[in-house]
């Protein structure tokens, strides 16, 4: 019964139109006036306390320096380096697109900033070349997606923050799994061309890449200091974020000095904006998080899941199944901090390792990003560019399937994802 309590007011006061977190304390309130519990201290108490964490300190930090990167010219470098080495390809705008997802991706970690980013640059090229524009949005959103998969990623933080898991080891894991799903929408966007005939851009000589490169430099940097500190130990994923940020706005203000000292604040505004949003999300879920564990949900899906706890990898894509069409209904932080509490203790139980899981709980949620009705990516690229959401729906489908026939793949092969963490941690 307290299972269908959850959901039911849950789901209920979502689609009264509430926003999530209300939604959240409103179905932790639920759960406690059935339970017996009326102590309205719980509430403040649990919410003090899910956002009282040093490792979510890393989320404003991010943020910030998504914020500094984009505004400081680094994004547009890393573009423009990348149109360089491949953008006379046949449909070498798309690889460029992916190319820049992948390193955009290893520098902020936001699905959203990252998709803005790129769709407000590449669109209008691929447009005017004669690239298909519902197919090229769909390319660019799946390519944003990857942020939250190849650390630093702020979705891997709140995750090891509500499940108690190594941040350091879920951004070491998170590599390879981002690194496929990169080169699976590439393979899916040749595919998709061979009928078309767009116009490529002309061919750099070495000297030009070189300079182009050369130029991108400051930003390439960044992803290998903060992987190479975490693996030696230099510092923790929050100190990691602090370095990003800090590093960002130097390289903006002193380097490329694109970023004014009139700019800070509207920066800076825009990265707390974001960041309440998030951590007010964090905070309610402490409410749902502590219920969850007084009433023993997740002793409740596991007898459910019983049956497939000598199968791991069974249990794995059965799990996955569920994640995936939670996804397509709630937006990425509210699916992580409502479903981490209750998958936990099932996973542990069925001896799966808690990184492996969590990477692909990440990726799972990543897709729920470009899923309608919600697809909050689908929306930004929609708005960026001034397309219907019909269309782009349409355009992503081969890059959707072809992402989550990776994340299955590494279902079937946990391996994959554990041997960089084997490696880098020894």
């Amino acid at each position: 019964m307290i299972v269908l309590i959850f959901v039911g007011s849950l789901l209920g006061l979502m689609a009264l139109g509430m926003p999530v977190a209300f939604a959240l304390i409103g179905c932790g309130l639920a759960m406690m006036f059935y339970m017996g519990i009326t102590d309205p201290q719980i509430i403040i108490q649990n919410m003090w306390d899910g956002a009282n964490s040093f490792p979510l300190l890393a989320v404003p930090f991010f943020m910030l320096a998504g914020e500094f990167m984009n505004a400081g010219g680094m994004t547009r470098r890393i573009i423009t380096m990348a149109m360089a080495w491949v953008g006379h390809i046949r449909g070498g705008l798309g690889y460029v697109a992916v190319m820049a997802a992948v390193i955009m991706a290893s520098l902020s970690g936001s699905a959203v900033a990252d998709t803005a980013a790129l769709a407000s640059v590449l669109v209008p090229l691929m447009r005017n070349s004669g690239y298909d524009v519902n197919r090229s949005c769909g390319l660019i959103a799946c390519g944003g997606i990857i942020a939250p998969v190849i650390p630093p990623s702020i979705g891997m933080i709140i995750f090891g923050v509500a499940g108690g898991v190594s941040i350091t080891k879920l951004f070491i894991a998170g590599i390879v799994p981002g690194v496929l799903m990169g080169i699976a929408i590439m393979v899916a966007w040749r595919w998709c061309i061979k009928r078309d005939n767009p116009r490529v851009e002309p061919r750099r000589s070495m000297r030009e890449r070189l300079v182009e490169t050369r130029d991108a430099f400051w930003a390439l940097l960044l992803p290998l200091v903060i992987i190479g500190g975490l693996k030696f130990g230099i510092f923790t994923p929050t100190e990691a974020a602090v370095i990003a940020a800090v590093y960002s706005l130097f390289v903006g203000l002193f380097i490329y000095r694109e970023i004014k000292p009139r700019d800070l604040f509207r920066l800076i505004y825009r990265a707390a904006e974001t960041t309440a949003v998030i951590m007010f999300l964090v905070a309610a879920a402490g409410v749902s998080a502590w219920l969850i564990t007084t009433a023993d949900i997740p002793q409740q899906l596991a007898i459910f899941v019983e049956p497939f706890m000598d199968s791991p990898i069974l249990l794995m894509a059965i799990l996955m199944v569920l994640v995936f069409i939670i996804g397509t209904a709630l937006d990425f932080t509210p699916t992580v901090l409502i479903l981490t509490p209750v998958l936990m203790p099932v996973v542990k139980q069925a001896g799966i390792d808690p990184v492996y899981f969590g990477v692909l709980f990440i990726m799972n949620n990543a897709l729920g990003l470009v899923t309608p009705p919600v697809g909050t990516v689908l929306n930004v690229v929609c708005g960026v560019a001034k397309v219907p959401m019909s269309g782009v729906i349409r355009g992503v489908l081969p890059f959707l399937i072809a992402q989550s026939f990776v994340m299955f793949l590494l279902v079937a092969f946990p391996q994959i994802v554990l041997w960089p963490l084997h490696w880098m941690t020894r």
